[in-house]
């Protein structure tokens, strides 16, 4: 079984970009949505992934939070195309920056089309309460909000946000 400790933040500056490693399109979408998670219907999200020349399926338990259950199994390019075709809400676009900070890898995603605009930072730990260094460059924790995760971006991309909700979370 697997299981993803990931913590999601918003940027505070551009400083990572000095320290990007390597850089990976991505095209994403899902066979379920949002609404039948929150009612739920159903306990995971079923992503189809193609990251550069790979492509991948992933089903990712539903909570929000730093932790849940997720699984990857590659798949042809050529399948992940057409499955692509029958993903519910839009397909999200974006290009993933790897930066090295700390010991960890960060990885910063840099979306597109109706997401333009919104860049989001996340870091892979061991354990929930893992102590990390913070860059300067790392704004406000956004790990707890949905709207921020890719699911919820297919079905209401960033276009589409308040200015309120764009502003992101309120400083605690």
């Amino acid at each position: 079984m697997g299981v993803e400790i990931e913590r999601k933040f918003l940027l505070a500056g551009d400083g990572w970009r000095a320290a990007v490693e390597r850089t990976q399109p991505m095209a994403q979408g899902y066979l379920n949505d949002l609404r039948v998670l929150d009612g739920g219907l159903q306990k995971a999200s079923v992503r189809v992934r193609i990251e550069g020349p790979s492509a991948f399926l992933n089903i990712k338990s539903a909570q929000a939070g730093p932790s849940r259950l997720e699984f990857d199994y590659p798949v042809p390019v050529e399948d992940a195309r057409q499955l692509l075709e029958l993903c519910v809400g839009g397909v999200v676009r974006k290009r993933r920056h790897y930066v090295r900070h700390g010991g960890h890898l960060w990885e910063i995603d840099e979306f597109e089309g109706d997401n333009a605009g919104l860049v989001v930072a996340e870091i892979e730990l061991d354990a929930v309460d893992e102590a990390f260094e913070r860059p300067d460059w790392l704004g406000a924790e956004v790990t707890e909000l949905k709207r921020y995760y890719n699911l919820a971006l297919a079905e209401r991309p960033w276009s589409r946000w308040s200015e309120a909700e764009r502003a992101g979370p309120a400083p605690g």
